[in-house]
């Protein structure tokens, strides 16, 4: 009894602290002390050298490059004016009179693909901005609007996406970015349509009361190079920089979507054709891991197509980028924070994990599941994704923690490995989105709004209708299995 009050304190604790600007690379590793504390007879000293820091020291090696590259990626993007290109593109073709459609498209182009959530929102707001404002649509559902873009559906649902959401299963079940496509849609156009229908409805409701767009000062908010805006959500720190006041010439809009469509397209070749063809018996050798294809494939193959979309970019770009060494640089440096934030929260997770009173936590999850590994699974999943805030770090930790386990279970009753990764990327995507979540902090910064004026729209799109989605996939899957 012991030992769990001090896991609940530990998760308390975290949760509070980092909702108070902490960083989690110092809340990690204090939080799951404290936990170890509480547990007699757990040595403090082996508990963070070999536990805490070799399961974050595990993450970081097997995922570092998705990070690096995805950072890269997103930051060639923006320095481009890519970014900037599709979303005025997309809003362009649509028009003012379908503003809301328009800046949840433009968000989830770029976002699957593969830009950063953070790039997006800072390139998508001036332009949403002055849409809503031409269509008297209130400003409070901006942050919304871009979070249904950005935060749901292509992060999560949508096949072949990217996103590191999508990656980290895939070691754990042996699948790829493709997982049970058909129910991946399904799920993603649940979200959608009720996130649209949602968005619709309020500001139809604004628009009878004569609310309008509201009196605001539109201008980004503009920080020192030096200040940073704590991220307890995805476990990034955001660099806020107010982008350039001056207009910049473009690409075009079929020059600015090649990247993105590439990294999709080449995602898909290289795990549905190009690696399983070639020959990779030595992977069974013990230098390189005494492993087989499956448990890789998934990470070469976002590997290799991020990698040829940055150098087609950076050829395609090349006059356009002010210091392309500065961008590649900054990219880089970028992936370092986000990837040590969520290695930490995995350390916690582990830590917590060893634990003798996660025997009692693993036996509620799975009697709640009702013997069923899909619905234990997406329980604990979101669960922890609420508690730390982070869509990959809650699922870091349930994966680390008891994915061998849904695993045999999922084996033992006939249910696809492929249904597990996609019940797990989705449930990534609900109570993360809680006020505590570094990504809302940030948006809600970027928009110059406050949790009280548009987090109830926030949540409605990012937790409460991807938390339909997810009972709507796990009921399908369970009757359908993975398709």
């Amino acid at each position: 009894m012991i030992g769990m009050l001090g896991v609940l304190l530990a998760l308390g604790l975290l949760i509070f602290l980092a909702y108070r600007g902490i960083s989690v690379l110092l809340l990690g590793p204090m939080m799951a002390l404290l936990a170890a504390l509480f547990a007699t007879g757990t040595p403090l000293l082996a508990t963070y050298t070999q536990v805490f820091m070799t399961s974050a020291g595990g993450f970081i090696i097997q995922f570092f490059p998705l990070f690096l590259l995805g950072a890269i990626f997103g930051k060639l993007m923006e320095d481009s004016g890519a970014a900037e290109a599709i979303a005025q593109g997309i809003i362009a073709q649509l028009g003012q009179e379908r503003a809301i459609l328009a800046v949840v498209l433009a968000c989830a182009v770029l976002t699957y693909g593969g830009v950063s959530l953070f790039v997006v929102a800072f390139a998508v707001y001036p332009i949403a901005a002055a849409l809503f404002r031409q269509a008297h649509i209130p400003k409070r559902l901006i942050p919304a609007t871009i979070a249904l873009g950005a935060f749901t559906f292509t992060m999560t649902a949508l096949p072949g996406t990217p996103a590191i959401q999508n990656a980290i299963p895939m070691p754990f079940f042996g699948t790829t970015p493709f997982a049970a496509p058909v129910l991946g849609i399904m799920a993603a156009l649940v979200m959608f349509g009720l996130g649209q229908w949602w968005l619709l409805r309020q500001s139809a409701h604004a628009r009878q009361a004569g609310e309008g767009y509201g009196d605001h000062d539109d201008t980004p908010p503009a920080f020192d190079k030096d200040q940073r805006e704590r991220s307890s959500g995805e476990g990034f720190d955001v660099l806020l920089v107010a982008p350039e006041a001056a207009p910049r010439s473009l690409p075009s809009f079929a020059v600015a979507i090649l990247p993105v469509i590439l990294v999709i397209a080449l995602n898909y070749l290289f795990s549905a054709m190009i690696i399983p063809s070639m020959d990779t018996a030595y992977l069974a050798e013990d230098r390189y891991g005494a492993t087989s294809v499956d448990s890789v494939l998934g990470v070469w193959s976002i590997i290799c197509s991020l990698t040829i979309a940055c150098i087609l970019l950076l050829a395609m770009t090349w006059t356009r980028l002010a210091a392309p060494k500065r961008s590649l640089d900054d990219g880089a440096n970028a992936s370092v924070l986000p990837i040590f934030n969520t290695a930490s929260l995995v350390g916690f997770g582990a830590v917590i994990a060893a634990l003798p009173a996660f025997e009692l936590i693993q036996g509620f999850v799975e009697q709640i599941g009702g013997g069923n590994p899909l619905v234990s699974l997406a329980l604990s999943v979101n669960v922890l994704a609420g508690v730390t805030g982070s869509a990959s770090g809650g699922m870091s930790i349930a994966l680390q923690t008891l994915g061998a386990d849904y695993l045999a279970m999922a084996e033992t009753l006939g249910i696809a490995p492929e249904l597990l990764h996609r019940v797990t990327t989705v449930a990534t995507g609900g109570l993360d989105s809680l006020p505590h979540n570094g990504a809302v902090v940030t948006l809600l910064a970027i928009c110059g709004l406050t949790h009280r004026e548009a987090y109830k729209d926030i949540f409605m799109v990012a937790v409460l209708f991807p938390i339909v989605s997810l009972v709507v996939l796990v009921v399908l899957g369970s009757v359908f299995g993975a398709f």
